[in-house]
């Protein structure tokens, strides 16, 4: 795992290897993985706009018996940045919600809104289960699941929601846990 390339794929929601820096890094800690939800799970809210979007201007064939033209520009003008905002938001949401496997320690980061963040970290001797969940047909042929992440004792566990590739990132995990076990000895 080391030194090697950087990869990625699916609109970087899985990165191997990426070149990147967080806030609390260790100077001799290497980020091995980035993983974020599968693009495919953003989907819902993505046609959610698109609809709104649609809405919006199928309004505008009504609205000129109704209303005023400065009315009418001012319900564009919201609906338009009410729409806009839903789409910022979810792509937000999604982006920085990420998870980073480090050669030393794993990190959840969840952004809820823009101000509260929450980062969940479990140091790789911690770790005492890996489990990855792939379930129903859309995460079978897309090839996305859950992985849990459960650590000794009173450590919080930590779960990746809707991950590309989850069993990937479970051999590579146990890969980092026998090479920090096998340097131990």
């Amino acid at each position: 795992m080391g030194k090697n390339k950087s990869y990625h794929e699916l609109l970087y929601s899985f990165c191997l290897n990426p070149s990147l820096t967080f806030n609390g890094q260790d100077n001799d800690e290497v980020p091995i993985l980035l993983l974020r939800a599968h693009p495919i799970t953003q989907i819902p809210w993505i046609i959610n706009d698109f609809f709104l979007l649609l809405f919006i201007f199928g309004l505008n064939i009504f609205l000129p018996s109704y209303l005023k033209p400065y009315q009418i520009i001012f319900v564009n003008l919201f609906g338009l940045s009410l729409v806009f905002s839903y789409f910022y938001f979810n792509f937000l949401h999604w982006f920085f919600n990420m998870g980073i496997v480090t050669n030393k320690r794993i990190l959840d980061i969840d952004f809820y809104g823009l101000v509260y963040k929450e980062t969940t970290i479990a140091i790789l001797d911690k770790v005492e289960d890996i489990t990855a969940k792939v379930g129903g047909f859309f995460s079978s042929f897309f090839n996305y699941g859950n992985l849990f992440i459960q650590t000794a004792g009173t450590e919080a566990n930590i779960e990746f929601i809707n991950i590309p590739k989850p069993q990937e990132v479970v051999k590579i995990i146990n890969q980092l846990l026998k090479n920090g076990k096998s340097n131990l000895i």
